[in-house]
């Protein structure tokens, strides 16, 4: 089974692909004002299940979910790509590089992504959290839910006008399948992959300003963090131009 994905760009590029994944709540699409600075290049915006063209399709977690990006890569004939992931996306991405991609990955890029919880405290914790959002999701008007989602402390940042803005994109999404895929891909069923990092041979983090959180948690893992500037935890939405120039300059390094 394959994801739905959209190709944009220049396919004739001898450039390698650059393929998108998005956040929870979240489409390929939501890549586009980012992806309009990278008109030259080959791009696949590929939606995770549970959401847009993927919604009907569940996975049982990372593993599956990784062998669904492969066979989506090799339906579309990529040989050679970047992966660039946002949230979960990049967790998606993250998983991938380390545990199933080969020789044909360039590199990967992640956006306000977690590398995985070490302690089996914090893991239980994570699992109770999301079940009881998956409960919400599955319960309740999705409109409520979101209205409590993005008041949560990694979205301080949002303004109000911002804050409905994204509660009215977001009210199409199917509560189920949302709540299925949260599930199935907890951070709390996610490997703990910060040793694997260390052996990738391009890895790049890139997060907002004010995504104090992520920051922390890149800098106590000693890992590099290239800051997009007036921007917190969705940084490639709130400033795309800035998240294009960054991310330009870890593919194309001098």
């Amino acid at each position: 089974m394959i994801l739905h994905a959209r190709w944009q760009g220049e396919h004739r590029s001898d450039r390698p692909t650059l393929v998108w994944l998005h956040g929870f709540l979240g489409s390929g699409r939501e890549w586009q004002p980012v992806q309009d600075f990278f008109c030259d290049w080959p791009q696949l915006s590929i939606d995770l299940p549970g959401h847009g063209g993927s919604r009907a399709q569940q996975v049982s977690g990372f593993e599956q979910l990784s062998a669904r990006l492969n066979a989506t890569l090799r339906q579309h004939r990529i040989q050679r790509y970047w992966l660039i992931g946002y949230s979960l996306g990049g967790r998606a991405a993250l998983y991938h590089a380390c545990r199933c991609a080969d020789s044909s990955l360039a590199g990967v890029v992640l956006e306000g992504a977690h590398f995985g919880l070490a302690s089996p405290h914090e893991r239980a914790q994570r699992l109770a959290d999301d079940r009881h959002w998956a409960s919400l999701f599955r319960q309740q008007p999705l409109g409520d839910t979101l209205h409590k989602w993005y008041r949560q402390p990694v979205f301080a940042d949002l303004r109000e006008p911002q804050r409905q803005q994204l509660i009215a994109l977001r009210a199409d999404n199917d509560p189920q399948a949302l709540a299925a895929m949260l599930l199935n891909t907890s951070l709390a069923r996610q490997p703990y992959l910060l040793p694997e990092i260390q052996r990738l041979p391009v890895f790049h983090y890139l997060c907002g300003e004010h995504d104090l959180k992520f920051q922390r948690l890149a800098a106590g893992a000693g890992l590099p963090v290239t800051t997009i500037p007036a921007a917190g935890h969705n940084a490639h939405r709130a400033c795309p131009q800035a998240f294009a120039a960054a991310l330009a300059q870890k593919l194309n390094p001098v």
